[in-house]
C-alpha cells in the first residue's frame, strides 16, 4: 500500500484454469500488487495501479500504460466514465516520438485506450473529460528502450588499519580474515602485508563503534585475534555528504566524453560504483585526483535516455539513480531480432537414453570425443556419431537421476559451451542462467557468409528465446529448431564491423551475453589458402611452425599468437617456395592459444587456430561447487562456498558474484580446493559464475536466492568478482574410486538350507545353499568364525538367478558362527551357530 503496510487480497479458484484477485483499497495513492506462483513473480509483477479516493460520478483511469512501457510495444490503459453524465473525452499522448493512439469504447463505461511509443523517454499523456483534467492527469510514462546496454566501474576506497605483530608474504595467502560490526553484520575484508611487517586489513566501515577483527589461517585465530577496532563518526561512508557536480548527469553528447566530478572528502570510507544503462554500452572512464575527488566520464554511442547509478558506500548519493537525456548522431546501428517458443523437453528417465547434439562444421569425428560424469562421480566414455552433415550427436545411458556433466572435447580441449549439465530426472531449476550458447558465430565471422552458433535450452525449461543482433549492417536471421532442446542459429550480414550478437531467454540475457563479433571483410582470396603440418605438441619458450599453401592466392599473409591472458605476439612468416609459407611462432603462456592468421587482413579457413600448449591438465569438467553459499542466503550473514578442484589440475578460478548489491567477497585455500566467502546486503537473485580456465564449471552460474532486510540500497546488477590461480590438489580423504550402485533388495526374502548350517565335519567339505531369487538385487557376503579363528576356506558359487552354493573346511572341532548378509543385512536366522 502506499504507506508502506502490506495487505492481502484474497484469491479464488475459478475452477477453469483462471485465477481471481479480489481487492478492497483503503488508502489513496500508488499500490504495487506482486502476484507470484511457485515463489516466482509471474511476468510483470510487480503491478502497479492507482487508487483514488473519489465517489461515483468522476472519471478515472488506471493501467499500465500511465506509469511504464517499453518502446515498440503497446502501451495501455482504461477509463472509467461510469456514472459520469455527459461530457466529452478527449487524450493526448506526447513524448520522444509520435505515438498512434487507438481507443475501444467497451460499451460498459469503460474505454480501453492503447499507444505505441517508437522512442524511449518520458511520455505525457492527458486525459479531459468536458475540458477539465481527470484527476492524476497528466501521467507521466517512462518507456525504456529495446535492449538496454549496462556498463559499471567501480573505485575502492577503503579504511586501513594495522593490526599489531610481523607476518610475511606466505603467510598473508594462508590467512583469512573477516569482520564483525556491532551489529552483527559479519563481511569478509582483505589483508596486505604493510611496508613494516605488520599485518594491515582493509574493509568498509557501515557503522559506529566497536568492530572485532577474526584473522584465521586454516579455521584457527592467530595470535591475538579476535582484534577490537573502533570506527569513529566521521569514518563510516555516508553517501548524503558525496558531492557531484556536472551538468553531464543531466544531458550529455554522443561520441564524446561526458565529464563529472565526485567529492568524496567529507563522506568517510567506503568504494564508489558507476553503472550507467541506455541504448548504447557507454564507456566509462575515471580518473582518481588522490584528494578525494574524481572526474568520471562516460561516452554513449546512441542518443537517448541514459539511467546513471552512483553509489557510495552501497547507498546512493544523493539525486541517484539519474536520468539523463542524451542528444547527438547515432552511430547507425542496425538492429535485428528473432523470437521463438521453446518446449520444455520431456524428462529423461534412468535406462532411457540421453542425446545431446551440437552443430560442428569442417571437423572430423575422428578428432571428437566425450566423456559423460555421473553424479555420483563415476566417468565413462560416450558415443559420438555424425547425425547429418556437420551436425553431431552424444548418446548415453543413465544409471541414476540427477545432474550428469557431458564433456565433449575436440583435439582435447572443450568445444564452446562445454562442460554442459545434463539432468536425468525432473529439473532442478530453469531460467536464462541455464542456457547454453557457443561456436564460431559467436566469435568470428565473414560479410556476406552466415555464421553459425548453437543454443542448449534443455536444462532451463519452457520459455521464450530471442536472438538479436546489432551492428553496421541489418542482419537477416535464420533458426533451426532441433527439438531436442538444442538449436542453431545462423545469421548473415552485409557490411564489416563489429556486432553484438545478444541471447535472452524469458527476457533475461543468458550468461556471457551479449557477445562481441567481429566480422570480416569477405574473404576474396584468402579461402584458398590451406594449412598443412599444424603442430600437436608444443611447449612455452619453445619455437613451433607450420605451413600455409597459397594455391595461387595474391596478397599478404600475416600472423600473430593471442595468448589465455591476452596478450599479443608477432609470428616469423617466411616464403619458402612462391606458393608455401613457412609461420614460426614462440608461445609464451600455457593452456589454449589461438594463432590468427590472416590473407590481405581477412581470417583464412579455420582462423583463429586454437593450439593446446604445455601438458594442460586443468579441466573445468572436474571441478565442482558446493556449501551452504550455494542454496537459500540471508542478507548481512557472511556465507561460503567450496569449489573443490581436487582432481582438476592447476588452473586459473575466476568467481563472479552478479546480483543486486556489491558483495566483499574473498577466496582462500583449504584442503579440498578454495573456499569463496562473501556477504550479500540486498535481498534478491544471485548468480554466481564459477569459470576455470575461462569455462564455466558444470552448473554455473548457480543461482542464489537472499532474503533479509535492504542492508544496502539496491542499484542496477552489479558485479564483484575475484581470480585466482589454483595449484594442483589432492584430496586426502577422498580416494576417486567407483560409487557402489543403490541397490534395491529386501534380505527378509533369502532363504536357505543344507546340513553345514547345523553340523559339519572336520577335513570335509561341508556345504549348504542361498536362495535369494525373491530378494531384489545385492551382493551375498558369508564369514565363518570359530574358537581359534576363521574356518580354513570358504567359496560361494553362483548357480544362476540369485541361487547360490557355499562350501567350507574347518581343521579345528568346537562351536563355529556362520554369517549369512544380503547386502548390509543379516537374512533371517542369520548368525548361524555350527557345531564342528
Amino acid at each position: 500500500m502506499p504507506s508502506g503496510n502490506v495487505d492481502k487480497p484474497t484469491i479464488e479458484d475459478n475452477r477453469d484454469g483462471t485465477v481471481c484477485v479480489r481487492y478492497e483499497p483503503r488508502e489513496e495513492g500508488l499500490h504495487e500488487l506482486a502476484v507470484k506462483y511457485n515463489g516466482e513473480h509471474v511476468q510483470g509483477s510487480p503491478f502497479k495501479f492507482h487508487v483514488d479516493s473519489l465517489s461515483s460520478g468522476y472519471v478515472t483511469a488506471y493501467g499500465p500504460g500511465l506509469v511504464h512501457g517499453v518502446c515498440g510495444e503497446p502501451a495501455n490503459f482504461t477509463i472509467s466514465t461510469k456514472g459520469a453524465g455527459a461530457g466529452g473525452l478527449s487524450m493526448a499522448v506526447e513524448g520522444p516520438s509520435k505515438a498512434e493512439i487507438s481507443c475501444h469504447d467497451n460499451k460498459d463505461g469503460t474505454v480501453s485506450v492503447s499507444y505505441l511509443p517508437t522512442a524511449p523517454g518520458e511520455y505525457k499523456i492527458t486525459v479531459k473529460f468536458g475540458e477539465k483534467h481527470i484527476k492524476g492527469s497528466p501521467y507521466n510514462a517512462k518507456i525504456t528502450g529495446e535492449g538496454r546496454k549496462r556498463n559499471q566501474i567501480s573505485v575502492g576506497s577503503c579504511s586501513e588499519v594495522s593490526l599489531p605483530g610481523k607476518v610475511t608474504d606466505q603467510d598473508v595467502r594462508s590467512l583469512n580474515a573477516s569482520i564483525q560490526a556491532p551489529s552483527g553484520l559479519e563481511e569478509p575484508c582483505f589483508l596486505k602485508k604493510l611496508p613494516n611487517n605488520n599485518l594491515g586489513i582493509s574493509f568498509t566501515p557501515r557503522e559506529v563503534g566497536e568492530h572485532v577483527v577474526s584473522v584465521k589461517k586454516m579455521g584457527k585465530h592467530i595470535t591475538n585475534s579476535p582484534f577490537k577496532i573502533t570506527v569513529a563518526d566521521k569514518e563510516v561512508g555516508d553517501a548524503k555528504k558525496v558531492k557531484v557536480t556536472g551538468n553531464t548527469l543531466k544531458e550529455g553528447k554522443t561520441h564524446q566524453d561526458n565529464t563529472f566530478t565526485v567529492d568524496t572528502r567529507n563522506a568517510g570510507y567506503g568504494g564508489l560504483s558507476l553503472s550507467i544503462e541506455g541504448p548504447s554500452k557507454a564507456e566509462i572512464q575515471c580518473q582518481d585526483k588522490e584528494d578525494g575527488t574524481l572526474n568520471i566520464s562516460y561516452k554513449p554511442t546512441e542518443p537517448g535516455y541514459y539511467i546513471v547509478n552512483l553509489k557510495f558506500a552501497d547507498h546512493h548519493v544523493e539525486g541517484s539513480p539519474f536520468t539523463v537525456k542524451v542528444t547527438g548522431e547515432g552511430s547507425n546501428r542496425q538492429r535485428e531480432k528473432i523470437q521463438r517458443q521453446r518446449e520444455a523437453v520431456p524428462i529423461t528417465e534412468v535406462g532411457s537414453e540421453c542425446k545431446l547434439t551440437f552443430k560442428m562444421p569442417g571437423v572430423t569425428s575422428l578428432d571428437l570425443s566425450s566423456t559423460v560424469t555421473s553424479p555420483g562421480g563415476v566417468t565413462e566414455d560416450a558415443e559420438i556419431n555424425e547425425v547429418e552433415d556437420g551436425l553431431y550427436g552424444v548418446h548415453f545411458v543413465p544409471k541414476e537421476l540427477g545432474v550428469h556433466t557431458v564433456s565433449v572435447r575436440y583435439k582435447d580441449m572443450h568445444i564452446p559451451g562445454s562442460p554442459f549439465q545434463f539432468t536425468v530426472g525432473p529439473l532442478r531449476d530453469g531460467g536464462a542462467h541455464r542456457v547454453h550458447a557457443g561456436g564460431p558465430g559467436l566469435e568470428r565471422g565473414e560479410a556476406g557468409q552466415p555464421s553459425e552458433f548453437n543454443v542448449w535450452t534443455r536444462e532451463a525449461g519452457a520459455g521464450s528465446l530471442a536472438i538479436s543482433v546489432e551492428g553496421p549492417s541489418k542482419a537477416e536471421i535464420d533458426f533451426k529448431d532441433r527439438k531436442d532442446g538444442s538449436c542453431y542459429v545462423s545469421y548473415r550480414v552485409a557490411d564489416p564491423g563489429e556486432y553484438r550478437v545478444g541471447i535472452k531467454f524469458n527476457d533475461q540475457h543468458i550468461p556471457d551475453s551479449p557477445y562481441k563479433v567481429y566480422i570480416s571483410p569477405a574473404m576474396g582470396d584468402a579461402h584458398k589458402l590451406e594449412v598443412a603440418q599444424f603442430p600437436t605438441d608444443v611447449a612455452v619458450d619453445k619455437p613451433a611452425q607450420f605451413l600455409v599453401h597459397k594455391n595461387g592466392a595474391k596478397g599478404e599473409l600475416d600472423a600473430k599468437i593471442v595468448s589465455p591472458g591476452g596478450s599479443e605476439d608477432d609470428c616469423f612468416i617466411q616464403l619458402i617456395d612462391s606458393e608455401t609459407y613457412s609461420v614460426r611462432f614462440m608461445p609464451r603462456e600455457n593452456g589454449v592459444n589461438s594463432i590468427h592468421t590472416k590473407f590481405n587482413g581477412v581470417h583464412i579457413p579455420g582462423s583463429p587456430f586454437r593450439i593446446k600448449v604445455g601438458k594442460e591438465d586443468a579441466d573445468p569438467a572436474a571441478v565442482h561447487a558446493h556449501g551452504n553459499g550455494l542454496g537459500e542466503v540471508k542478507t548481512g550473514h557472511k556465507t561460503d562456498f567450496i569449489v573443490d578442484t581436487c582432481s582438476a589440475g592447476a588452473g586459473t578460478l575466476a568467481v563472479t558474484i552478479d546480483g543486486p548489491s556489491k558483495v566483499s567477497m574473498d577466496c582462500t585455500e583449504v584442503e579440498e580446493g578454495y573456499k569463496v566467502r562473501y556477504t550479500p546486503l540486498v535481498p534478491g537473485d544471485y548468480y554466481m559464475s564459477v569459470k576455470y580456465n575461462s569455462y564455466h564449471i558444470v552448473g554455473s552460474p548457480f543461482k542464489v536466492t537472499c532474503t533479509g532486510d535492504d542492508l544496502a540500497e539496491r542499484g542496477a546488477q552489479e558485479s564483484s568478482s575475484v581470480v585466482v590461480e589454483t595449484v594442483h590438489k589432492v584430496s586426502k580423504n577422498r580416494t576417486q574410486g567407483p560409487v557402489l550402485p543403490h541397490f534395491k533388495s529386501d534380505a527378509s526374502k533369502v532363504t536357505c538350507k543344507g546340513m553345514g548350517l547345523k553340523k559339519a565335519y572336520l577335513q570335509k567339505q561341508n556345504q549348504f545353499t542361498v536362495h535369494a531369487g525373491d530378494a531384489g538385487n545385492n551382493i551375498l557376503y558369508v564369514g565363518m568364525y570359530g574358537p581359534k579363528g576363521p574356518c580354513d576356506e570358504c567359496f560361494i558359487k553362483h548357480m544362476g538367478r540369485n541361487n547360490y552354493q557355499v562350501n567350507y573346511v574347518v581343521r579345528e572341532r568346537g562351536d563355529y558362527i556362520v554369517l549369512v548378509k544380503w547386502g548390509d543385512e543379516h537374512i533371517p536366522g542369520s548368525p548361524f551357530k555350527v557345531d564342528v
